[in-house]
């Protein structure tokens, strides 16, 4: 899969551009020929909201991003609140942009996650070892974990990337490879390499992303002074929450499927 920032993956990526709001679970059996097609959609629009996501923390914004982020329809009642909020301030932000919004937003981008120097709680740092290491500090097991979780699943940071491995922005790029795999997996009947992408999927956010960004977002509303990174606080910790929950009922659901199956087929054989 090819992302921005990623290289060595096989599938194209999903463009940057937020979905309809929190996932939604599916009320059918995912082993059913059209839900693998509502699953295979609704992981293109989940790979589409993690680009959208990652554009906005990897550098600032440019005149181009901004034209196409006033052009955006955003949702309006998604049915969460920390989504609906976010989408709605960065909306309102966006009416009003003025002549030197540019600038304004390029010196938020630096308030919010460059700050002063003077210490490590001078802003909402977006690197993971800042947040789960004691002293506060840049490249500590976090970065390498991640690091050996991207190199594990073929992805290789590419030399255009000059950060971290564990920048939010390359943390939320490695969920939208994950999404989109499981999303080329489902469209080509592979429910077995979906299935175990989507735990791959569960499980990097329990561990890392869902674990530590809310953390940095809480920050991120302390420092911000534009709506659209005060907006974007809100919109990634509520999207955050909700995928962790989506992904924890859709696997407990397939697993409860397959387990009814396996003693059908038992009890079947029984009696045979």
């Amino acid at each position: 899969m090819t992302t921005d920032h990623f290289t060595n993956a096989s599938s194209s990526p999903a463009s940057a551009h937020p979905n309809a709001g929190a996932p939604r679970a599916l009320s059918t059996n995912i082993s059913d020929d059209g839900a693998l097609i509502e699953l295979a959609q609704l992981n293109v629009q989940r790979a589409a909201t993690y680009a959208f996501l990652s554009r906005l923390y990897r550098v600032e914004i440019d005149a181009e991003l901004l034209e196409e982020l006033r052009e955006m329809r955003f949702p309006v009642d998604t049915g969460d609140e920390k989504i609906d909020r976010g989408y709605r301030t960065i909306a309102v932000y966006l009416s009003a942009v003025w002549e030197n919004s540019l600038t304004e937003l390029a010196v938020d981008y630096a308030r919010v996650f460059i700050g002063h120097g003077v210490d490590a709680f001078s802003a909402a740092y977006p690197f993971e070892s800042v947040y789960t290491s004691e002293k506060r500090l840049l490249m500590q097991d976090a970065r390498d974990e991640v690091l050996a979780l991207y190199r594990a699943s073929g992805l290789h940071k590419s030399s255009r990337w000059k950060e971290g491995e564990d920048h939010i922005a390359l943390e939320l790029e490695f969920m939208q490879a994950l999404c989109q795999r499981t999303a080329d997996a489902l469209k080509n009947g592979d429910e077995k390499t979906a299935t175990r992408h989507l735990l791959s999927q569960l499980n990097f956010l329990i561990d890392h992303l869902a674990a530590w960004a809310p953390m940095m977002t809480a920050d991120m509303k302390s420092f911000a002074q534009t709506g659209l990174y005060q907006g974007l606080a809100w919109l990634t910790e509520g999207f955050l929450e909700t995928e962790v929950e989506f992904l924890k009922d859709l696997l407990v659901s397939h697993e409860a499927i397959e387990q009814g199956d396996r003693s059908r087929q038992n009890g079947r054989s029984d009696h045979g």
